[in-house]
């Protein structure tokens, strides 16, 4: 065990995609906008987290009330089929 060497490994993290919302300008995110919100569910009906989708917090945030407003209204399912 005293014939280890520690490596210096460099961890490389991935460029962060940039927020879909922000490119657009787009001021808020509307829950009866159906076709932009089911790009941010997963197939099982989660809503798909920040790191993965790319959004930026602010925009994360607004589209976490959106898809539930559109939840209860029944614009969107809340599992899926």
């Amino acid at each position: 065990m005293a014939g280890k060497v520690k490596r210096a490994t460099k961890e490389r993290r991935p460029k962060r995609k940039p927020c879909n919302f922000c490119i657009e300008k787009a001021v808020d995110v509307s829950y009866r906008d159906v076709n932009r919100l089911r790009k941010y569910i997963s197939e099982r009906g989660k809503i798909v987290p920040r790191r993965i989708s790319g959004t930026c917090a602010k925009h994360q945030r607004m589209l976490t009330v959106a898809v539930k407003r559109a939840r209860i209204i029944a614009f969107l399912p809340f599992v899926a089929e």
